[in-house]
């Protein structure tokens, strides 16, 4: 029944009826019973939405205004009624459904004349209605009042009841399924049912209405605590989607800057603990299939698999929806555009039943405007779904992390003493596992979902190209096929042009490294110049191969922006010319060119996956070889092994790390083995024995001989026990062996555990974790100070107490045995100062005295200490003995066991054990060994009286430590960092740089760093710049003119074919449409293009080398030539941060990041234009889209800078804190404080897990507004361009280059916001490298030109001072005031006084390093400050008091300007009595000296400071506190040395023990840089009132 068409008159197109108001009024026709009446279907179906909206509007008034407050309380916030995430499904699934049967009426009721509203204004109401009911079921479920819920159940059923007569009513008038109303309400039936469902089963579950009992629920105990700010398991799914969570979070960090407390704690299911536990879970249920399980790394990935499986496929799942929702937008664009090209816009007649009209789906579906809808949801979804994948793969790999990092560390905690002694596996692999191999498995599971989903990206996408294109689509594929191969080898490629770049800038930091420390050397001897060549020389080899690095990145990146290119070429013109009829009209072409842009997507990330897989396959590699590693106990001997103890330990102590070991015997027969040999046990001297081991036989390998052979001694309870011996013995071996640390071969060792103040019962009960030696593990804890001192990166106070309360009293006690309190004093902080990595701020002596205060200090009943006197001199030794060993310890009773070469405390010992060569010589008292040893008792008393002489002539109150403090004060300026040497990406780039952050203004925060960007490019030069920026912009024009011709090329074919329909052209000729024009300009156009992408990534990264190059060279030149005071003020690890860590970023990031950013940006703005010429109606809707994004940006630059911070600097701690329990790991087991400091592990792995998810869930975050905004540039754009083409007549062509573009956009905008991030902290680099070049360096010209001073000046060496004052700078008080002194060639001066009187500065003055602003030095008749600085400093020598040697020869560190004869050098050594030292060496003079000289002893370092000031050769020699650092052996040496090979020399020695310039011819005494007494010591020491002679009585 066709309607007949008719002109409407005015009056019926105005009206507007429910049911409409046609003439014929079948409309209102109920003849056949009003339910057959469709618009009475209708209107009965609106029922149910206007109840629930009635009941619902007040409920939630009244419920915001009095439940706001409440709703607000955290943690009743997110509990979930049953069938909460399904609900939420349905309700979207059912919002969509509306959505169509909302277009369907408006598309249906366009075929009437009258408008009729009962087609779409009940579903307009369902949709508000739908809206309404999620909205109040959410305000129900937070504020967890179920009974409101009756409205909803209510409500599902009367829509059901409604929704199903229709249904059947339109069954019954044979509606079938071609009409598409019929399928959306058949949906609309089963959506309300399900939901009907969900209602009861919230009814069954929590029982709130029609049974007695309501279930009472409690929100998860996670939210209990309000530590967790981490919300995304427990918010509700549209926030889970969008991450609506995080909006309060990104704002807040605008006021104030993220730190850790903001963040809070991690939800229970994300801790480190639970995740290990799950993965030792997943390990056991291997094992327990039975011996046929895989071994090796095929176990680590069945475990990974079995643990972490489920969140992978859940987020492969994801990922797949997304991909195919991907492939909506070329076909959606194809629909619009043939629907706009088709000319004769004939439409199907609907048809009319229940007098109503009804259309089919494909004619819906045939709608431009219902497509651009369509396209507008799926893009949403399927943006949705991808950032869920990527999130759901992050996750999973972080909590993966933290996992197998916590395996790591209990693996470690139980590993063989002997591994790493014997350097089979160094602390550098173990950490190197932890910071490198856990990421590269968490990489690998972050792009895992890209593994499966890439073949399926890559094969929809070349089926749905076949069926646009036919086989031209296939060429134009297998381009892009060929040159991925290309592309993986460029990928494999820069990773090797990556680890070379790697090991030059290594070696460079190590000599930058080498030039800091030594800076105050080589600027007074002016050798800056020797090793600012030597750095740049190193620096030049790191820029040849970050040429090459350059070169594969603009490689890549031309690669990735030619291939589509070169792909659409081919094919369309390909397409073009293989048959004369083919269709190329707008609507495939740009389909098509939308496909290419999905397929390149795939080939791209190939390469880095590849990669990332086979990096996780070689890091599993590595973890399985470490977890099969030796354990401590773990026996060969069956006997004695023991298996793990399983069961359920609820608490964390006892997760031991299950290793599989198939060498040991079943639980029951060990057990019965163990209580046998306690029977056995000595028992009847149980009471008094601490210790005893009984025919032992100990060894470090398992299959070496014995270092320990035939053990019998016994410990004595409450008793001093000494253990000595010659070097090498196997006395520290002994110790470990009853710690239970050594591998043992046969014998007992017994531990008499006396109940212990503190032994952690339960822990120690818990701990049997795969120990072999039960007895040992019955011992409490042991304090145990070895004998290289091993101390935690912590404050002194935390090192001291280690774990235990404070106790004030005692601590009081333990600092004063150790005498550590005058070091305490002179640090920065006092004892709560941070001691950096491995106490690095410390000297030795200090290192070690807090190392066994830590023993004294805890109150454990044995105490092991191991040389605690070697690093100590003769005063701080004896009183450590007296009241550190002999009062506290002997007063507590405790059980001491010494290990020492101070044979002369050997009377204070109860019971003596003498060792030689691995076995006991002798245990007894000193009485015993004096009957039945005399001969070793004779050899001791020789040695002790040596001892005791040393003891008197070395008694100096201002001895060593007085000097070590004093070094430790300059020390403190200068911290060193130390450097990471990784073989690793980006990834590793960690910044320390948080106190050039802190002062920072919050305002600063927001803003872009603009000037470092301009200093960045105005260091690239003239030349580059604007070749860099000029080729950017032609390749962006190039690309819009290639589309463009395109559009116009299609629209063309399209007229041609009308125009020739219209003409109904005879022969086939006139008609045909040549391609051949367009496709030469295309061909043209898209090769400039290609060639444009090589120019642009070749500038990028020409532009980076450049300046890379550049910066580096002028901050060396800046470093070298600043002023000293640089150097005392800034911390050493910071400067030589802007040499590592920034100079790496510049270097490798910011050239990528640039073109990455200026890449999508231009895009961005690209299309943009694109839209608004196509129609200019979008620049309004532009204009809010722009505010919201600018908004967006701006939070989340400033969050993500936070979290990017926090990233990395909670990651710090966490490798550190493996390393040191690899170095410390005796001592811990020791202490027995195994737990503890897995606890501590778990602290900090979830710290930095929780950064690492606000990091990922902030990205996210933006990605999904940006996504969100992008798809909404396309509905836009998509409507504002058909309405302009169906009624102004715009090209199709163009409508299809506008969309093809909008969708662009909402790929690129992220990467803009991200890459904006990335550059800005990036550019951090710049700024502060670009601090340091301000620094103004010291003034090198002098007014005199070299030429002008005499070649041997200073000849006679006489110096003349005149009212000389000195500061350090300009804006401090004057150290040295209006000094005045001659001093006449040849003299030997002595200068001395208290620490702080200005000796120092005397020395410095002569260097012209501190600050002269009054009166003069005159040397041999020329005033020094009219010297050129490097000619003053090069003709002077000076000894510093702490010696300092380069890695090199040691012919370079006596003469690095290589100016001196073999034989000259020689005669210098032998002066420094080195020769046979020297000689002894292979390869002489041209022996490597290691880095700082370690492998001399400091002795022989100062020596070798001298010999390199005698080869100088100059007239003056200046000592500054030189003798200071050494044993009276050596300084005798020296001062007989400078008396005779420097007789004729004016030497001017700067003393710190006073007797050293007892012989000198003058003497001055300072004090607070003025001198007091200037004369002959001997006329000093007759006066009695001098202040030298008292210093001389107190140094007696």
């Amino acid at each position: 029944m066709m309607p007949t068409r008719y002109k409407p008159s005015p009056s019926s197109t105005m009206s507007l009826a429910f049911c409409g108001n046609d003439n014929n009024s079948a409309a209102y026709n109920v003849d056949k019973g009003v339910l057959n009446n469709g618009c009475f279907l209708d209107a009965l179906s609106v029922v149910p939405h206007v109840f629930l909206l009635f009941i619902t509007f007040p409920i939630l008034f009244i419920g915001w205004g009095s439940q706001s407050s409440k709703v607000h309380i955290h943690h009743s916030t997110w509990l979930h009624f049953p069938g909460h995430n399904l609900r939420w499904i349905l309700t979207f699934i059912l919002l969509f459904v509306l959505v169509c049967e909302i277009a369907e009426g408006i598309v249906s009721d366009g075929c009437t004349e009258s408008h009729h509203l009962h087609l779409y204004m009940p579903a307009g109401l369902a949709f508000v209605a739908a809206v309404t009911s999620i909205i109040y079921y959410h305000n129900i479920e937070t504020s967890n009042f179920p009974k409101l819920l009756l409205a909803l159940l209510v409500y599902w059923i009367l829509a059901f009841v409604t929704k199903t007569i229709k249904f059947s009513k339109y069954c019954e008038h044979g509606i079938g399924l071609t009409q598409l109303r019929f399928c959306i309400t058949g949906l609309l039936v089963a959506l309300y049912g399900m939901l009907l469902a969900v209602e009861i089963n919230v009814i069954l579950a929590r029982r709130y209405v029609c049974f007695k009992h309501p279930t009472e629920v409690k929100p998860p105990e996670d939210l209990q605590d309000l530590g967790v700010r981490f919300l995304q398991p427990f918010v509700n799914l549209l926030s889970k989607g969008t991450y609506w969570w995080m909006n309060t979070f990104i704002t807040s960090a605008h006021r104030r800057p993220i730190d850790l407390k903001g963040i809070g704690r991690l939800p229970i299911t994300m801790r480190a603990l639970t995740n290990y536990l799950r993965l030792r879970k997943a390990f056991e249920a291997q094992k327990k299939k039975g011996s046929s399980y895989p071994q090796g790394p095929k176990s680590i990935w069945g475990a990974l698999r079995h643990a972490f499986g489920r969140p992978l496929i859940l987020s492969i799942t994801f990922r797949f929806l997304a991909d195919l929702l991907g492939f909506a937008g070329p076909l959606c664009i194809s629909g619009i555009v043939h629907h706009i090209s088709k000319e004769n816009k004939t439409i199907i007649p609907p048809m009319k039943l229940l007098g109503v009209y009804f259309i089919s789906s494909q004619e819906f579906l045939a709608n431009a405007y219902v497509l651009a809808v369509l396209l507008f949801f799926a893009l949403l979804l399927q943006r949705t779904f991808l950032q869920a994948s990527y999130y759901v793969a992050i996750e999973t790999g972080i909590n993966l992390r933290g996992a197998i990092q916590t395996k790591i560390y209990n693996k470690i905690m139980r590993l063989c003493t002997s591994n790493m002694s014997m350097g089979e596996m160094t602390v550098g692999q173990i950490c190197n596992l932890v910071a490198i191999d856990t990421n590269q498995l968490m990489w690998f599971f972050f792009l895992c979902p890209n593994l499966w989903a890439m073949p399926v990206q890559i094969v929809v996408g070349v089926i749905l190209l076949y069926y646009l294109l036919g086989i031209s689509a296939l060429i134009g594929a297998t381009v892009i096929a060929v040159l991925a191969p290309v592309q993986y080898f460029v990928a494999t490629k820069l990773s090797q042009a990556q680890k070379s770049t790697l090991e030059y800038s290594n070696e460079r930091l190590k000599k930058t490294n080498e030039l800091l420390r030594g800076i105050k050397l080589l600027k007074l001897y002016a050798w800056e110049h020797i090793f600012h060549d030597s750095v740049e020389e190193t620096r030049q080899k790191e820029l040849t191969s970050l040429k090459s690095f350059a070169l594969y990145t603009s490689i890549s990146i031309f690669m990735n922006a030619a291939i589509p290119i070169a792909a659409v070429l081919t094919t369309f013109v390909v397409h073009a010319h293989l048959s004369e009829d083919a269709d190329l009209s707008p609507a495939v072409a740009f389909a098509s060119l939308s496909l290419f842009h999905i397929l390149v997507t795939p080939l791209f990330l190939l390469s880095s996956v590849v990669r990332s897989t086979v990096k996780a396959l070689v890091s599993v590699q590595k973890l399985s070889e470490f977890f099969s590693s030796e354990e401590i106990g773990e026996e060969h001997d069956t006997k004695t092994a023991a298996p793990p103890s399983s069961g359920n330990h609820t608490k964390y102590q006892a997760l031991p790390l299950k290793v599989v070991n198939r060498k040991r015997p079943a639980r029951d027969e060990w057990n019965n083995y163990s209580s046998q040999r306690d029977r056995e046990t000595p028992d009847q001297e149980g009471e008094d024995i601490c210790i005893k081991i009984m025919n032992g036989y100990f060894t470090w390998m398992p299959d070496g001989s014995p270092t320990l052979s035939d053990v019998d001694i016994k410990i004595p309870s409450g008793q001093l026990t000494m253990i000595v011996g010659q070097v090498g013995c196997g006395k520290s071996s002994l110790l470990l062996a009853a710690l239970g640390e050594m591998q043992k071969i046969s014998g007992t060792i017994y531990w008499n555990s006396l109940p212990n103040q503190d032994s952690e019962g339960d822990e120690s009960n818990n701990e049997k974790d795969a120990a072999g030696e039960a007895d040992i593990r019955k011992r409490g804890s042991v304090a145990y100070a070895s004998q290289k001192a091993w101390l935690l990166n912590a404050t002194v106070v935390e090192n001291i107490i280690f774990e235990m309360p404070f106790n004030k009293q005692r601590y009081k006690a333990v600092i004063e045995a150790c005498s550590l309190q005058p070091d305490i004093d002179i640090l920065p902080l006092g004892d709560q100062t941070l001691i950096g990595e491995r106490g690095i701020i410390l000297s030795g002596g200090q290192r070690q005295r807090i190392s066994v205060a830590r023993s004294l200090y805890q109150q454990t009943n044995v105490v092991f200490l191991d040389d605690p006197f070697s690093a100590l001199d003769i005063h701080l030794s004896d009183h450590l003995m007296q009241e550190g060993i002999l009062k506290l310890l002997r007063e507590e009773k405790r059980t001491v066991v010494l290990v020492t070469h101070k044979l002369q405390y050997l009377p204070h010992a109860d019971w003596i054990i003498a060792m030689k060569d691995g076995t006991i010589q002798k245990e007894g008292t000193l009485k015993d060994i004096q009957n039945s040893e005399p001969e070793l008792f004779e050899h001791w008393k020789s040695l002790m009286n040596r001892q005791d002489q040393e003891l008197e002539k070395e008694t100096v109150a201002e001895s060593t430590t007085v000097l070590e403090r004093k070094n430790l004060r300059r020390a403190m300026y200068s911290r060193e960092v130390v450097l990471k040497t990784e073989d690793e990406d980006e990834e590793e780039s960690t910044e320390s740089d948080d106190e050039d952050d802190l002062s920072s203004v919050l305002r600063h925060r927001a803003t872009i760093p603009w000037r470092s960007c301009g200093t960045y490019l105005s260091s690239a030069g003239l030349l580059l710049l604007p070749l860099l920026l000029l080729s950017q912009l032609f390749k962006h024009s190039l690309m819009l003119a290639i589309d463009y011709w395109l559009a116009k090329w299609t629209s063309d074919v399209i007229t041609a074919k009308n125009e020739a329909t219209g003409k109904n052209c005879t022969s086939a000729q006139e008609c045909s449409f040549s391609h051949s024009s367009y496709s030469l300009v295309f061909s043209v156009l898209c090769c400039l293009g290609i060639a444009l992408c090589l120019v642009t990534s070749v500038a990028v990264e020409c532009t980076g080398l450049r300046v890379a190059k550049e910066l580096h060279h002028s901050l060396l030149n800046k470093i070298i030539l600043a002023p000293m005071r640089l150097f005392e003020t800034t911390p050493l690890g910071n400067i030589l941060n802007r040499f590592s860590a920034d100079i790496n970023t510049i270097d490798q990031h910011i050239p990528a990041t640039l073109e990455c950013l200026s890449r999508s940006t231009l895009l961005c703005v690209s299309a943009l234009g694109v839209i608004s010429y196509v129609t200019p109606v979008f620049l309004i809707a532009l204009v809010p889209l722009a505010i919201a994004c600018y908004f967006i940006q701006k939070y989340f630059r400033v969050a993500s800078r936070d979290l990017q911070q926090l990233d990395d600097s909670t990651q710090l701690p966490l490798l550190s804190h493996f390393s040191e329990t690899v170095e410390g790991l005796t001592t811990i087991r020791a202490f027995r404080y195994e737990a503890k400091f897995r606890q501590k592990l778990l602290e900090y792995t979830d710290a930095n897990n929780i950064a690492s998810l606000f990091l990922t869930a902030a990205n996210r975050w933006l990605e999904v507004r940006m996504e969100y905004i992008g798809a909404c540039v396309v509905l836009i754009a998509a409507v504002a361009s058909i309405t302009n083409s169906l009624y102004y007549q715009l090209s199709s062509g163009l409508v299809g280059l506008g969309l093809t573009y909008a969708l662009m956009v909402s790929n690129y905008l992220n990467w803009m916001v991200r890459n904006l991030a990335d550059m800005e902290v990036q550019l951090g680099a710049v700024k502060r490298i670009n601090g340091l070049l301000q620094v103004e360096p010291e003034n090198y010209d002098g007014l005199l030109s070299v030429s002008q001073i005499p070649a041997s000046w200073p000849q006679q060496g006489e110096i003349q001072i005149q009212n000389l004052s000195v500061r350090y700078d300009t804006t401090l008080k004057p150290v040295l005031k209006h000094v005045n002194a001659h001093i006449t060639p040849g003299q030997k001066v002595g200068i001395c006084g208290r620490t702080g009187s200005g000796k120092s500065s005397f020395s410095l003055a002569f260097f012209r390093m501190v600050d002269t602003f009054e009166g003069r030095i005159i040397i041999d008749g020329i005033d020094i400050a009219k010297l050129p600085l490097q000619t003053l400093r090069s003709r002077f020598s000076i000894i510093l008091q702490d010696p300092i040697l380069f890695s090199g020869t040691i012919r370079f560190n006596l003469d690095p300007e290589g100016k001196c004869t073999d034989s000259m050098l020689w005669e210098a050594l032998e002066i420094a009595q080195l020769k046979p030292v020297v000689k002894a060496l292979p390869g002489g003079l041209d022996a490597m000296v290691t880095e700082g000289g370690e492998n001399f002893s400091l002795g022989q370092r100062q020596l070798f400071c001298l010999a390199r000031a005698f080869v100088r050769k100059s007239s003056i020699l200046i000592m500054d506190e030189a003798t200071a650092s050494i044993d009276m052996a050596t300084e005798s040496i020296l001062q007989k040395v400078v008396m005779t090979a420097f007789a004729d020399r004016t030497v001017v020695t700067i003393a710190h023990r006073v007797h050293t310039i007892l012989n000198a011819d003058l003497v001055i005494v300072m004090k607070r840089g003025i001198i007091l007494e200037y004369d002959k010591p001997e006329a000093l020491l007759e006066r009695e009132d001098s202040i030298f002679a008292s210093f001389v009585q107190a140094d007696k």
